[in-house]
């Protein structure tokens, strides 16, 4: 059995919990804020889709609930589907965003660290977004 090195990475932001999930669970918000998530994400049918430099990466989302879960899972062609656990949390009036960030199998610790140095610049990013006094993203329309 592989238990893989994991490290959470929070952000608190001033946003109410309801804004912030109808924000941030819109798969086409992603790239506004997840620079994983390249300006390539687009749906293709039922599927998400992103150009990436290994390739066309198949991108499955959670389904909207209740509770906060932002899951989603990356597939690469010839390589093992990545699992990337995200949750939103009422944190009193605003919300806490939680992402667990698994280190690959392989993956060395200049490629950890740097990815987590990433994960950490998206979720100040969308903290920005979520606080930001003009945050037109409010008038769009929830899935």
């Amino acid at each position: 059995m592989t238990i893989l090195d994991a490290r959470a990475i929070t952000r608190t932001i001033d946003c109410p919990f309801d804004a912030a999930y109808a924000f941030a669970s819109l798969p086409e918000n992603f790239p506004e804020w997840a620079s994983g998530m390249s300006s390539s994400l687009h749906r293709d049918g039922a599927r998400w889709l992103a150009e990436t430099p290994a390739g066309t990466a198949t991108v499955r989302f959670s389904p909207p609930n209740a509770f906060g879960v932002l899951d989603h899972w990356v597939s690469l062609p010839g390589k093992p589907e990545i699992y990337i656990p995200l949750r939103l949390v009422a944190n009193g009036e605003g919300t806490e965003v939680v992402f667990l960030l698994f280190r690959q199998p392989g993956m060395s610790d200049e490629d950890f660290f740097a990815d987590a140095a990433t994960v950490t610049k998206d979720l100040k990013a969308l903290k920005r977004l979520l606080e930001g006094e003009s945050a037109e993203w409010r008038d769009r329309p929830e899935r």
